[in-house]
């Protein structure tokens, strides 16, 4: 074999591992059938190096068989709240209720037949959640009216979305409606594989839910000082994959001290694999994406919404302190009058920037690019990227002509 056929083949070798990886961390599940076929077998393909890149680099566990591939990812942190579940139609943010009714679901498929009615999985979901724990947490399901029926659907949603159902017949619609059912397979390898935890839930012994989310996670500093730097790489590698920003500032000592030693090789191992640039300063390290489909909340965006984060990334980047939402609230109100031939009718009715400007600040709390607190919004080091410069206007050649 030449050297230069050698030297194509590796590099369209090296091209679909990257496009493995990249879809991995896109879609940390994927399944064999429909739309994710051909990224589910580039992994399947790689599946040997990715797995053994996913362990030494996050100690994140990767599951490949002939039915599903799943990235076992664990949360760096677990007091992050901006990337929530959401409704696979309206996109609004889980509530408390489908959160508890998505783990309750899960249990009634884990013991259901092969096939299973929306109204049969609702029966047992209503079974489960008369649970006393439960009342006593202040959850409580029915399935009385339409808001208990369709956060329920949200839920199915959700399931189908990830593969652990799949639609036979029916419309959830009809269901929310009283007027319908809907029937599913229940995908079981999938359903195996949807927990990502380092143990299992049966075995934290903690009450308190804060405690028990963070044994959940749990990823504890060995005492050796191998496993330590073994755990050291895994946390800020973690941290580089799934934050936009990791801020020096958020690290304890012995994570900065490592990150100060192996910065270039941690940047580097995660560019040569997903193509991502380390863009390094000062503050902090953020993993650009040029292909920018590695995120879930993209900036700049369309649309209304899309244009007042913009618009109010521009200005926060100018400010030194903090900032006052109420000012905020007035400064939308006057865009949308100056951007009233694009912005959506919507915008100009009374109390609408209170809710523009919520959703804004949403977008730019999750990129890391600004901090909420009850005193206003604090911009971060990073939204200096959205300030606009000083204009200057070059002067033509034909008039330094001129003037000469």
């Amino acid at each position: 074999m030449s050297h230069a056929l050698e030297s194509v083949l590796d590099h369209a070798r090296s091209a679909e591992l990257r496009r493995a990886a990249r879809a991995l961390l896109r879609r940390p599940m994927l399944r064999a059938g429909g739309a994710e076929a051909e990224d589910f077998r580039l992994v399947r393909r790689h599946a040997g190096e990715l797995r053994s890149w996913f362990d030494a680099n996050t100690g994140w566990r990767l599951i490949v068989d002939s039915e599903v591939a799943r990235l076992v990812k664990l949360a760096p942190t677990t007091d992050d709240p901006t990337h929530p579940a959401r409704d696979a139609r309206s996109r609004v943010p889980f509530s408390r209720r489908r959160y508890v009714l998505t783990c309750l679901a899960l249990s009634v498929l884990e013991r259901s037949d092969a096939q299973i009615t929306l109204g049969r999985l609702a029966e047992g979901v209503i079974l489960a959640a008369a649970d006393e724990r439960l009342a006593r947490a202040g959850v409580v399901f029915g399935l009385n009216g339409r808001e208990e029926r369709a956060d329920l659907v949200a839920v199915v949603r959700l399931l189908l979305e990830l593969g652990v159902l799949a639609r036979v017949a029916g419309d959830e619609e009809a269901f929310v409606r009283d007027a319908g059912d809907a029937l599913y397979d229940v995908e079981r390898r999938v359903l195996g594989v949807v927990l990502a935890a380092s143990r299992g839930p049966s075995t934290i012994a903690a009450e308190d839910f804060d405690e028990r989310l963070s044994q959940l996670g749990a990823d504890p500093l060995p005492e050796a000082e191998d496993l330590r730097t073994r755990a050291l790489r895994h946390h800020l590698t973690r941290r580089l994959l799934d934050d936009p920003v990791l801020y020096n500032d958020e690290l304890d000592p012995a994570q900065a001290a490592y990150l100060t030693g192996q910065r270039g090789a941690l940047t580097r191992r995660i560019s040569e694999l997903t193509g991502l640039v380390a863009e390094v300063r000062a503050e902090g390290i953020a993993m650009v994406d040029a292909d920018d489909d590695l995120t879930d909340v993209r900036m700049p965006d369309v649309g209304t919404d899309g244009h007042v984060t913009l618009l109010l990334a521009e200005h926060l980047a100018r400010q030194a302190d903090e900032i006052a939402e109420a000012e905020l609230h007035r400064l939308v109100k006057r865009l949308a009058e100056e951007h009233r031939a694009y912005w959506r009718r919507s915008a100009r009715e009374p109390g609408a920037e209170v809710a523009l400007v919520d959703t804004a600040l949403e977008r730019l709390v999750a990129l890391r690019l600004i901090r909420r607190g009850p005193d206003g919004v604090r911009p971060l080091p990073a939204l200096a990227r959205y300030a606009l410069a000083v204009p200057t206007i070059a002067e033509s050649r034909s008039q330094l002509e001129l003037g000469a």
